[in-house]
């Protein structure tokens, strides 16, 4: 008898095993929209040339060695880091009450910034303090706070399904209604999956309720940068909220705006009230780090550090991420105008409208059925990796049937209709008479798409 014998297999990891079910299938016309990086054209992983540039220049210094780091963090990644989110003149850092921990990417800041809060805000050692995460939100939020022993996690109204866009007012009344000292977790741009953010103004309401209701406010920003091309404008949410005199966290991620994907470089930021509550707070969080990962590697830091501290280098790397945030801003308007082309019912202006990395439309049993039925590899709520055209056009390229028809309508049409777990079980129907004859002639396969086109309509 083992002594493991009683632990349970835990579920693979989502993302990941899209990844590993989409290497493992063996159909020739299968798709991967799983895969939360940046593709080129090609469908293959970018390396910026900045990054190249700079590991060339690592490699050429005779004076690096592989010495232990001090346990926050390489100290010009760390000061550089702090600059890129609140800006070079910000107030905050030049009152000295700005400071951070480097961390193993944007996980490794929040699960920091989670084990300090619980054992230190609200009490020593409070688990029952709440902890707010948007609904939808990115997969990890959640295991992050629960892990680090947070009893009470509880999601905030953010998507409108019904208009695929922001619910304001649910946010606004969840702020109101959450107990004083809750921690709020907020995207501070490009909203992971939703692509979907709070304008400025909307920022300013939910600041001033999140002041008046103490609610601690903790930033997650893994796009700065690659939601509009300009870090400035990313990062105004947080700029704002330090303005107005709170205290906060800021889990900084460098894997997607440097392609760092497995550097794991990632930062805490720590905006105190002062030099003297910073320093007691950053001897704490030294302390969880010891016990943690003990010392950060150093490889992705000097990457980054070089990059952000040189002007030279700086600009170039501005560059590089704006090239990036253009194309995807270009992926969105040639995807909704394909769907258009094709006659897809409903609207998609939501496609445009979002920013970042993906695409929502909240579906999550579609996906399953894509899956099984045309081998089609994406995330359980469907968020579109829009950066990745290539696997995209090959979905519409494979498909010149009516089969086409079926894959879009099946996870892609938000829910317009009320009917529509009727209509979806009738097109999986569909779907198995036409993959008997998607062989069938292009004339057959027009007929069988106006057919559709009808059905559709007359839902």
């Amino acid at each position: 008898m083992s002594v493991f014998g009683d632990v349970p297999l835990a579920p693979p990891v989502a993302v990941f095993k899209l990844s590993a079910d989409f290497r493992e299938d063996g159909h020739p016309q299968k798709v991967n929209l799983g895969v939360g990086a940046y593709r080129t054209d090609d469908c293959q992983p970018w390396v910026l040339p900045v990054v190249k540039k700079v590991e060339r220049l690592i490699v050429e210094d005779a004076g690096l060695n592989h010495e232990y780091l001090p346990i926050l963090g390489l100290p010009e990644f760390r000061s550089a880091s702090s600059k890129v989110a609140l800006g070079d003149g910000s107030a905050a850092i030049k009152d000295g009450r700005v400071g951070g921990v480097q961390a193993l990417g944007g996980t490794g800041a929040l699960r920091i910034g989670a084990e300090f809060l619980r054992r230190w805000y609200n009490g020593v050692n409070n688990t029952a303090t709440p902890v707010y995460v948007s609904a939808p939100t990115w997969e990890n939020h959640n295991s992050v706070f629960a892990d680090a022993g947070f009893k009470d996690i509880r999601p905030y109204h953010y998507w409108d399904a019904a208009k695929r866009g922001l619910d304001l007012a649910g946010l606004l009344d969840d702020l109101e209604k959450a107990p004083e000292h809750s921690v709020f977790v907020l995207h501070a741009c490009a909203h992971n999956p939703t692509g979907t953010d709070p304008t400025r103004e909307e920022w300013k309401q939910i600041s001033e309720i999140m002041k008046r209701r103490s609610l601690f406010v903790f930033f997650d920003s893994a796009y700065q940068g690659f939601a509009s091309g300009d870090l400035d404008k990313d990062a105004w949410a947080i700029r704002y909220f330090v303005s107005e005199g709170f205290e906060l966290f800021i889990a900084q991620s460098f894997s997607k705006n440097f392609g760092l994907y497995n550097e794991r470089v990632g930062y805490l930021t720590v905006v105190a009230r002062d030099s003297e509550n910073l320093s007691r707070t950053l001897s704490q969080m030294e302390k969880i780090v010891r016990t943690t990962w003990s010392n950060p590697p150093s490889q992705g830091a000097r990457i980054v550090s070089k990059t952000l501290n040189c002007p030279e280098l700086f600009a170039e790397w501005k560059s590089n991420v704006k090239t990036m945030a253009d194309r995807v801003l270009l992926m969105r308007d040639q995807l909704k105008a394909k769907l258009q082309a094709l006659g897809t019912p409903g609207t998609w202006d939501h496609i445009t409208q979002q920013i970042g990395m993906f695409s929502f439309t909240g579906l999550n049993r579609e996906c399953d059925h894509a899956h099984t039925h045309t081998h089609t590899h994406t995330h359980k709520e469907l968020a579109l990796p829009v950066c990745q055209w290539q696997p995209l056009k090959k979905m519409f390229l494979n498909n010149s049937s009516l089969l086409l028809k079926i894959r879009l309508f099946c996870y892609l049409v938000p829910p317009l209709f009320t009917k529509r777990s009727y209509i979806i079980n009738m097109f999986e129907l569909i779907n198995v008479v036409l993959c008997a004859c998607v062989d069938t002639n292009v004339r057959t396969g027009r007929r069988s798409e106006s057919l559709m086109s009808r059905m559709i309509r007359s839902s």
